[in-house]
């Protein structure tokens, strides 16, 4: 069997940004309405060339010292992430590296945004289910803010930089989850409504892009972060239902069965929204989005370890997770504790 280990630990950037903070650099916004359309007080922003990658060595490190894992007992390494260092090598190569861990291990990089920890989790189970791996370094680490156009105060209200790590055991421990089966689903049709563009190799950044944004303190040469909210939000709302029941069908279980409900941790209307529109209890329903902001593929981990800390998962409870967004693309997985 595969578990998902109570094991997470997480890395925000040192630097804040509140609604205050945001108000201040945009005359038309307060602090109050900033927070009625996203639902987050606080968000998190990388300095200079500090990356996702970064972020992700730091979380990993700290769930190394944090719960007293040796390093010599991982055998694969994935890194999930919509920013990757490079287009090659894997950024998880380089990890393996950095966090000086053995060398007759397994690393891979997943390119992947608000579904990307539940990819993560599927890639990890597939790897212990057929004996490929014991031990798993999961690491969801993303840093958006460095995409956003510091002009864009609907995304700067929303993306966060972070980084979570979590273990993926084929062992049961003091408190782990056995994982479930997924359900996944993909629309491509709506890749263009949350899109880095100028960002790879399709339609890259060139002289006349850094001339446009000279005035960018970046100059945006990361690319740049462009969404369609209203169509994600219409997007979410007609996915996320059919997918929690898909995956209540699939485990054979009610609604009534779950114990909590962890989404990826979006928009805090939108996510109050579907928790009505599935009448989902608010007390099973985990938000953590307010003082965390939307981090992306890190946002599920994050609420699972924040929810562990304040004692709502506990032996006997099922969990359901879901991720739903960027691509388009939708996936979870109930997890049993």
């Amino acid at each position: 069997m595969t578990y998902l280990d109570s094991k997470i630990s997480y890395c925000l950037s040192s630097k804040a940004i509140t609604n205050k903070d945001l108000a201040n650099e945009f005359d038309e916004a307060t602090a109050d309405a900033i927070f009625a359309k996203t639902g987050i007080s606080t968000r998190f922003q990388t300095e200079g060339d500090i990356l996702a990658s970064d972020l992700g060595f730091l979380a990993a490190e700290k769930l190394f010292s944090e719960h007293n894992i040796q390093k010599e007992t991982i055998d694969f390494i994935v890194f999930v992430s919509s920013c990757l260092d490079y287009k090659s090598p894997t950024t998880a190569c380089v990890l393996q590296d950095r966090l000086g861990l053995n060398i007759n291990i397994g690393a891979i990089d997943i390119l992947h945004g608000c579904t990307g920890f539940i990819y993560g989790l599927s890639t990890a189970k597939g790897l212990i289910a057929t004996n490929q791996a014991k031990n798993i370094l999961l690491i969801t680490a993303d840093s958006p803010s460095k995409l956003v156009h510091p002009e864009d105060l609907e995304l700067l209200s929303i993306f966060s930089d972070g980084a979570a790590a979590t273990l993926v055991a084929n062992r049961n421990s003091k408190v782990s989850g056995e994982i479930g089966q997924f359900v996944f689903g993909t629309d491509g049709i709506g890749a263009k409504n949350l899109m880095s563009t100028r960002s790879g190799m399709r339609n890259p950044t060139d002289a006349n892009w850094f001339k446009e944004n000279k005035a960018v303190p970046s100059g945006l040469k990361w690319g740049k972060l462009e969404m369609n909210g209203s169509q994600i939000f219409i997007f979410s709302i007609r996915t996320v239902p059919k997918l929690v029941n898909d995956i209540l069908v699939k485990e054979s279980l009610a609604i009534e069965d779950i114990d909590l409900f962890v989404f990826h941790q979006a928009n805090g209307v939108m996510l109050d929204f579907l928790r009505s529109k599935l009448k989902i209890p608010k007390k099973k329903f985990y938000l953590n989005i307010e003082n965390k902001g939307n981090t992306v593929s890190a946002t599920i981990p994050i609420a699972l370890k924040d929810a562990f800390s304040e004692g709502l998962i506990t032996k006997g409870c099922k969990v359901l997770v879901a991720g739903f967004g960027i691509g388009y693309s939708w996936g979870g997985t109930v997890i049993r504790y």
